[in-house]
C-alpha cells in the first residue's frame, strides 16, 4: 500500500478525533526541503490529513542537552541552520512561526521531575522546521521544542512521553523528528540498504507494533546491532518519547517504510485513536 493510500485511509479518522494523534517522522537528508522527494510529498499529504492542532510540541534529534531537559519558551523561535556543506538555498529557508511561551512554561512544570528548565535561546533546528514547512506551510500553528537529555537512559524518554500524553486532549500535537536507523558513517549514496539497517528497522517496527516499549528502551536486547544502527543515539530518542505518549487505545500506522542512502531509515509512524 502506498503512503498516499495509507494517508487517505487515515484522513477521516484523524479529522474526526478530538484526541490529537502522535507523529514520528524520519527526517533524513536536509535536501528533502528543497528537492521534490517522496518523503517531502508524504509530509505535505500528512499535513492535509491531520486535524489542526492548537500548538505543536517538537522533540527533535538535533537539540541535545546533558543532565537537563530544556523547553523553549521563546515568543518567536528562530530558524536554526544547524548543518554545513549544503547549497545556499537551504540556508535561505525560514519558518517564521510563533512560539507558545505559556504552554511551554507549563510543560517545563509538568516535567519538573525530569530536570526540566526553561530556555529562550534555542528556537527551531532543522529537525523541526524541515518537516513543519510541509506539515503546516503557512507557519500558523504555534510551535515550541523540547530538548533530549542524551545522558538519560531510554526508559526516561518513555516516561517523559507518558508525562506529556495528557496534552493530546488539549489540542497539542506531539511531533518526534529523528530516524529509526541513523549511521552517517555507512552511507551509500544511491546504494542498496545495509542488511543490518533492514534488520534493525524490522526489529523496531515489530516491537512497536507489539507495544513492547520495554524492548525498545533496552539497548542491550539489541546487542551489537544497536551500535551499528546508531553510533550515537540522538536520532533514536524522539521515537521513544512519541511511543511513551501513546496508550493501548491507539491504532498504529506506518509511513515511508524505506532505508535511504543505505543507512538511514525513513520509517515514520502515527499513533491515533481507532
Amino acid at each position: 500500500m502506498s503512503v498516499g493510500q495509507k494517508l487517505e485511509g487515515l484522513k477521516d479518522r484523524l479529522k474526526a478525533s478530538d484526541r490529537m494523534p502522535l507523529v514520528f517522522l524520519g527526517h533524513g537528508n536536509p535536501m528533502n526541503v528543497i528537492e521534490d522527494t517522496g518523503y517531502s510529498r508524504s509530509w505535505a499529504e500528512l499535513g492535509r490529513a491531520l486535524p489542526r492542532p492548537q500548538a505543536i510540541l517538537v522533540v527533535s534529534a538535533h537539540w541535545m542537552t546533558r543532565g537537563t531537559t530544556l523547553v523553549d519558551v521563546s515568543a518567536m523561535p528562530r530558524t536554526i541552520h544547524d548543518f554545513h556543506g549544503f547549497p545556499q538555498a537551504l540556508f535561505e529557508q525560514n519558518y517564521p512561526v510563533h512560539g507558545d511561551p505559556g504552554l511551554a512554561r507549563e510543560v517545563a512544570s509538568i516535567l519538573a521531575s525530569h530536570h526540566s528548565q526553561e530556555d529562550d535561546r534555542w528556537g527551531l533546528d532543522h529537525g523541526a522546521w524541515m518537516v513543519l514547512k510541509f506539515l503546516y506551510p503557512e507557519a500558523d500553528v504555534p510551535v515550541f521544542q523540547l530538548s533530549i537529555d542524551v545522558m538519560s537512559d531510554f526508559g526516561e524518554h518513555l516516561a517523559i512521553g507518558n508525562a506529556l500524553s495528557a496534552l493530546r486532549d488539549r489540542g497539542v500535537l506531539i511531533l518526534g523528528s529523528g530516524n529509526v536507523v541513523h549511521n552517517l558513517r555507512a552511507l551509500r549514496m544511491g546504494g542498496k540498504p545495509h542488511d543490518w539497517a533492514l534488520e534493525f528497522d524490522a526489529v523496531f517496527a515489530n516491537a512497536l507494533e507489539n507495544r513492547d516499549f520495554s524492548a525498545l528502551a533496552d539497548r542491550k536486547r539489541f546487542g551489537a546491532l544497536f551500535g551499528v544502527a546508531h553510533p550515537t543515539s540522538e536520532h533514536y530518542i524522539p521515537s521513544l518519547t512519541v511511543a511513551g505518549a501513546s496508550d493501548p487505545r491507539d491504532a498504529l500506522t506506518f509511513m515511508t517504510e524505506s532505508i535511504d542512502m543505505g543507512a538511514v531509515s525513513m520509517r515514520s509512524f502515527i499513533f491515533h485513536t481507532r
